[in-house]
């Protein structure tokens, strides 16, 4: 791909399907194809699927949306995100909104839920609006992804990670390295009992990294995580608080927990107190983004803090820049650092 995201490719590619395409395929006429387009309510529901599927099949776009793709002036950029509920998104999303608006693009969001199909099927409708480039977050995405966004010359950048093989243009941090970095942390402190909580890595890059530096770190210290010691769950306090209080129930509990994020960790911060362990005398616990959620806790949070802002900074430029024909950096590897608080510390004595 080309640093104008493949515009020329797509440029000068083959022809685009039209109705007349659409209307073969499914065996219909192209009267009834600008129905169910339009007035879908007016076509019955088994011509209407058929025409669907053809739709999907061809990724035809309708005449008015092709025309906004070939003129390639919308200036919107859309950010496809897992949640709107997870606030450090709302954090990158806002720091790009500020570059671009500086230079007159503007910011639509949307969000697939973890969904990688969602995410597809979102990214086309923003494509059918005219949206002239797309942000999406994390590493790992469905491949027909990056195809539909090489077909219609559509510029991306991933975030929250870099890719290591160098295919997809991304801003990020090693979000391996940093858990690795974390748990050598405790491992220095002298604990051998490891837990982990942590988002579902299906569909989360982020998490499954996390958790591969974490596992990656105890293997070089002759440590294996044990099955009974991992906990998944959804990224909110409660689910975190009853993740923690199933670690807490085992006949060997961990003297330290590495969560995949501060959500998790003040969750199990929750748990502790609730169950009167002591933080850190009994168990360390530590987090990843050093978010204000964690900093603020007694004892305050040990964590990572990651560029969360500098990552949507870097990720609209480099848009901007692919979309004037300026100078750029595909590959942006953003530094993380430790943040040592009071809720790490050695091992009780004896265990």
């Amino acid at each position: 791909m080309n640093s104008n995201g493949g515009r020329g490719r797509a440029q000068s590619g083959a022809r685009r399907p039209s109705a007349k395409d659409v209307a073969k395929l499914a065996g219909v006429s192209t009267a009834t194809v600008s129905r169910v387009i339009n007035t879908p309510d007016q076509v019955d529901v088994a011509t209407r699927q058929l025409v669907r599927d053809a739709v999907d099949k061809l990724h035809y776009l309708p005449h008015g949306a092709a025309r906004a793709l070939r003129s390639h002036r919308s200036k919107m950029v859309g950010a496809v995100v897992p949640s709107f509920d997870y606030a450090l998104y709302a954090r990158t999303t806002s720091a790009m909104q500020a570059v671009l608006d500086r230079k007159a693009y503007s910011l639509v969001l949307a969000e697939h839920h973890y969904d990688l199909s969602a995410e597809l099927r979102i990214t086309e409708q923003l494509i059918g609006h005219g949206v002239d480039a797309f942000v999406f977050v994390g590493l790992d995405h469905d491949p027909a992804l990056f195809a539909l966004l090489e077909g219609y010359g559509r510029p991306y950048v991933l975030t929250w990670g870099v890719d290591p093989m160098r295919r997809h243009p991304s801003v990020g941090f090693d979000n391996r390295a940093a858990t690795y970095a974390m748990t050598q942390h405790l491992l220095g402190l002298g604990h051998r009992r490891f837990g982990l909580l942590s988002a579902r890595p299906e569909g989360n890059d982020r998490a499954s990294e996390r958790g591969a530096g974490m596992r990656a770190a105890l293997a070089q210290a002759g440590i294996e995580l044990a099955d009974s010691h991992v906990q998944y769950g959804a990224i909110d306090l409660a689910a975190a608080s009853a993740a923690m209080s199933r670690l807490l129930d085992l006949p060997q509990p961990p003297t330290a927990v590495v969560a995949t994020n501060d959500v998790f960790a003040v969750g199990a911060m929750l748990a502790c107190r609730q169950a009167g362990v002591r933080i850190p005398d009994d168990i360390s616990i530590t987090g990843v983004d050093n978010t204000d959620l964690g900093a603020t806790q007694t004892p305050g949070l040990t964590s990572i803090r990651t560029p969360i802002v500098e990552t949507g900074r870097a990720a609209a430029e480099q848009l901007i820049a692919r979309l004037e024909g300026l100078p750029h950096e595909r590959f942006e590897t953003l530094p993380f650092e430790l943040v040592l608080r009071g809720s790490s510390g050695p091992p009780p004595p004896g265990r």
